[in-house]
């Protein structure tokens, strides 16, 4: 159980709540504010001044005021008319995501939601009642209105849940939980609903697994130029300081461990008549060095975010105002999408090829095409890279930005609008994609560096091809390569690549490395 303050969430804090499933309270030192907003919203449903969201309908019909007996209906309707969203239901984790960040949102004191709204979300995440919430339907403003309906709409016991494995009605899954609806007051639909937690949960969910692609990418390059028996005169550290980015000089640092102490290496480095390597081998630092500076830039935008108020209007408890503004507009996390779906698609750019290098013996250096020991009756990892070529060619469609498109929706009440919800729900394909491409340059920098035999690589890559070939034998033969790609991909995706070369370094760095 994670106890957050709201306003202070870290990206561990986040990340443990994605990868870990982890529940959340708030600090119950936020209720104080909490509750006097909820008093100002109270005060202004009994009163006679049109104050909207409060005592007024929504979007284009803010101009009919509603009666304070019927507050409670109309928060109701709210949730219901809005549950219009489409398409497969989002993944657990990322639901659990968005009620944290709507938890955190909340509990800063400006929503005007009342204290047991709060305990509804914290109580559905602890017994592991999950809204079903189909993926598609928002535009990024105003705020991520239907998948954020369908989430409230398990609070009241509408829509439907997942609980224990089970799809059900919201209803029965709150019983059996022990817990029941809630009913809405004065504007907490609203508040519920207007906000950028799908988007933001989406995107930081890419960032995480981008991240570990980016960390990941830094293997399989060093396992690439062993395997192609490259150079590491590229990686010194006197070049990347003279350009001064840091994520390149992170990069380069961490390349140069990585590699440290190969016999690969070593054996080439006098008398080889090459004198630069294709530009997938050398600028490896260049390329996703800078897509580690702007995920870290991605990163601390979506931290903000994920702390932020965004619903609207806004309770002003300090001078007692309820004032309407436009933080629901998603555009912040629309950009850090956007810049995440770079960094994936380049990352698997040049990753796809140095696949192409090693399969191809005019420019692997002696490796035989396509990295079988007999090549013609054998094909060996022949269409493994045309998979890779295939993925990347989807990523770098894909990564077209999302934020410079908008649409006016709401009898154009909402004019302008972020599109922050899809840009950041297709960075879960890219990085499967990705976890496919680094799989296959996994599979085949291996094959290579076990031919250069009896000569061995460093002994940070010999854990990652010991740890491959548990579950991946060496491709003597051609065979059934469907297995082999599944688990190459599984390696990369959980981590595994990760843990066996002992390679960690935090997103949340931003100075140069020692």
């Amino acid at each position: 159980m994670l106890t957050l303050v709201p306003g202070n969430a870290t990206l561990n804090d986040l990340e443990t709540i994605y990868r870990d499933g982890a529940s959340v309270r708030l600090d119950a030192g936020a209720r104080a504010g909490v509750e006097a907003a909820a008093q100002l919203v109270a005060q202004a449903a009994a009163g006679k001044v049109a104050v909207y969201g409060v005592n007024t309908g929504f979007g284009k019909l803010a101009n009919r005021k509603i009666a304070p007996e019927d507050t409670a209906t109309l928060q109701r309707n709210l949730i219901l008319s809005h549950c219009c969203g489409v398409g497969v239901p989002l993944e657990t984790p990322l639901v659990r995501m968005m009620m944290a960040l709507k938890l955190l949102s909340l509990g800063r004191g400006a929503s005007g939601a009342r204290w047991e709204i709060i305990q509804q979300l914290e109580n559905l995440l602890a017994k592991g009642v999950t809204p079903v919430i189909p993926a598609q339907g928002s535009v990024g403003a105003s705020g991520d209105l239907a998948p954020l309906a369908h989430m409230a709409a398990t609070m009241i016991g509408e829509g439907e849940a997942i609980w224990q494995g089970q799809r059900m009605p919201s209803a029965k899954a709150l019983k059996n939980a022990g817990l029941t609806p809630v009913i809405l007051g004065p504007k907490e639909g609203l508040a519920l609903i207007n906000g950028t937690q799908f988007s933001t949960a989406c995107a930081l969910g890419g960032l995480f697994e981008a991240w570990r692609n980016a960390q990941t990418s830094l293997i399989t390059a060093s396992m690439s130029t062993d395997a192609i028996m490259g150079s590491t005169a590229p990686l010194v550290a006197e070049i990347h300081a003279l350009r001064g980015h840091v994520g390149q000089i992170e990069v380069a640092s961490q390349m140069r461990a990585l590699m440290a102490g190969s016999q690969i290496r070593d054996s080439h480095r006098d008398d080889d008549t090459r004198v630069q390597d294709p530009y997938c081998i050398r600028c490896q630092p260049q390329v996703v060095g800078a897509c580690v500076d702007i995920l870290r830039m991605a990163a601390r935008t979506l931290e903000i975010e994920a702390n932020a108020v965004t619903d609207n209007p806004l309770v002003l408890v300090d001078s007692g105002r309820i004032v309407s503004g436009g933080n629901f507009h998603a555009e912040p996390v629309g950009f850090a999408a956007d810049q995440i779906a770079l960094a994936v698609a380049e990352i698997g750019a040049i990753a796809q090829r140095r696949v192409a290098l090693m399969v191809d013996p005019t420019l692997s250096h002696d490796l035989p095409p396509f990295l079988t020991p007999d090549p013609g009756l054998n094909s060996g990892f022949m269409i493994a890279e045309v998979t890779a070529a295939a993925l990347m060619s989807e990523n770098k469609h894909l990564a077209n930005p999302c934020s410079t498109d908008s649409t006016p929706t709401s009898a154009n009440q909402e004019d302008h609008v972020s599109m922050a919800a899809h840009g950041a729900y297709r960075l879960a394909r890219m990085n499967r994609n990705l976890n496919a491409i680094l799989g296959v340059e996994l599979l085949t920098a291996c094959q290579g560096v076990e031919f250069r035999a009896p000569l061995k690589t460093s002994a940070h890559l010999r854990g990652v091809l010991a740890h491959l070939r548990k579950d991946i034998p060496t491709l003597k033969q051609d065979r059934y390569m469907a297995p082999d790609m599944e688990q190459a991909t599984g390696f990369v995706a959980s981590g595994q690549a990760l843990s066996s070369a002992d390679l960690i370094f935090p997103i949340s760095n931003t100075g140069a490395p020692s």
